[in-house]
């Protein structure tokens, strides 16, 4: 699928001949997700193993959040409004979390915000245990956690380039992918068999138990202070921060083509409404569409193997932007389920493709001094925009049809994607040229 979609779609100097990058013909051709990063790197195979068990029992909680508000207020408005108290302190926050990341030892500052997150996941076992009614506290803990995962997430991401040879960059961004989803997709279903057994208050449990597993991976890193001085945190730095990614075409044009693809074209607002219109509201297909999105990253990620041969991924981003676009324009007015699940899947397939791209330019074009602070902007990104387009999808759907909205956003988002293009055409042509081999960290 990642060939049929994106490479066939690349010009011949668009990929490198795979002896260039392993010297090994029959391994370049491979197609399934490159695992070389976990045997080149016991560092980053013991962070990736630990990090994909801590994030089931992250997804778990999140599971038990929704359902305790529900059963708690029997109303969507109030899980809905998860959404709100995850992103609004991500977004307020986030940037000034990027200045923080820039000023210490980042191995540090991840052992800290883990800690405190294990402590929220415990506290949200004391309420359960407590059986607490009001919805109140758990909103409190949800703005605690977000707040810690700002500086948490992005701090994390800085380790990839540290960990890896320049080479092992795309293949290690995938198989992170290939681990959300994983946990994406296990982490819930595991949820919903312990809360049926042992109820909610076990799931909590199981994700504070879990962070034990992220401690230790994190513990035997070595110390990752900034390369090239810190930064002092404040104001000046995050401005300092800003100014640097506009100077960059590159890193610019890989966050407004995340911004453009989330923003005009996130479909998940116009799931239940487009069941109910094409296939009679049944639960069990509506759980399909969300599974098909969760199924098409597992597959991107899974089959990333070709995409290692790219060697202009500013172009292959917009590439899976357009495809992604066209997939959610036909999803709008289809009238058939299989189709519908295989366009979503494809979605799917393709916004994987666009984060391994994002994440390897963002990386590799950002120097270590900066990395906090343009990864905090690419959490702000990720954490803010899906969230604006589902509000745009539902607001477009209310006024006019759910696939009419469809449509006119994936539709906007290829459209857009290729402006993007055209308006950054360094972006486009932005290169990653053959690096010289290195010793990953142990």
């Amino acid at each position: 699928m990642q060939q049929c979609c994106y490479s066939s779609l690349l010009l011949p100097g668009d990929l490198l001949p795979p002896a260039k990058i392993r010297g090994d013909d029959v391994v370049g051709r491979r197609l399934l997700v490159d695992v070389e990063p976990l045997r080149a790197s016991p560092a980053f195979r013991r962070l990736w193993v630990c990090a994909t068990l801590s994030g089931v029992g992250s997804q778990m909680t999140s599971f038990a959040v929704a359902l305790q508000i529900f059963r708690r207020t029997h109303s969507s408005a109030a899980v809905g409004a998860v959404g709100l108290a995850i992103a609004i302190p991500s977004i307020g926050f986030g940037l000034f979390g990027g200045a923080i990341i820039d000023s210490m030892d980042r191995r540090r500052l991840v052992l800290i915000t883990s800690t405190g997150l294990a402590l929220v996941s415990g506290a949200f076992a004391a309420q359960a245990f407590l059986g607490i009614r009001h919805v109140g506290p758990l909103y409190c803990l949800i703005v605690v956690q977000s707040l810690l995962s700002c500086i948490n997430g992005p701090a994390g991401r800085t380790f990839l380039p540290r960990l890896l040879t320049p080479e092992l960059v795309p293949a290690g961004a995938a198989l992170n992918m290939l681990s959300f989803h994983a946990s994406v997709t296990v982490g819930p279903a595991v949820a919903g068999v312990i809360a049926g057994v042992g109820g909610l208050k076990v799931c909590y449990l199981v994700d504070a138990v879990s962070f034990t597993a992220a401690l230790y991976g994190v513990f035997r890193l070595p110390a990752m202070r900034p390369e090239g001085g810190a930064s002092r945190p404040g104001v000046a730095a995050v401005v300092a921060g800003l100014r640097f990614i506009r100077g960059s075409k590159v890193l610019l044009g890989a966050l407004l083509a995340d911004l453009n693809a989330t923003v005009l074209a996130m479909p998940i607002a116009l799931f239940p409404a487009i069941n109910a219109e094409h296939f009679g509201g049944d639960a069990k297909t509506l759980g399909l569409f969300s599974s098909a999105l969760a199924v098409g990253g597992i597959v991107g990620s899974a089959l990333s193997g070709p995409l290692r041969h790219v060697v202009r991924p500013g172009r292959a981003m917009l590439l899976a932007g357009v495809v992604w676009g066209l997939a959610l324009a036909g999803f709008g007015f289809s009238g058939h389920l299989w189709l519908t699940l295989a366009l979503i899947a494809i979605a799917g397939v393709a916004d994987v493709t666009a984060v391994v791209f994002r994440t390897s330019m963002i990386q590799m074009a950002t120097p270590d001094r900066y990395r906090g602070r343009v990864s905090a902007t690419e959490y702000v990104v990720g954490a803010g925009c899906p969230q604006l387009g589902n509000f745009r999808a539902g607001a477009i759907g209310s006024l006019t049809s759910p696939g009419i909205s469809a449509f006119s956003g994936g539709i906007a988002a290829a459209v857009g994607s290729v402006l993007i293009g055209l308006a950054l055409p360094a972006f486009s042509r932005y290169r990653i040229e053959p690096a010289r081999k290195s010793r990953p960290l142990s």
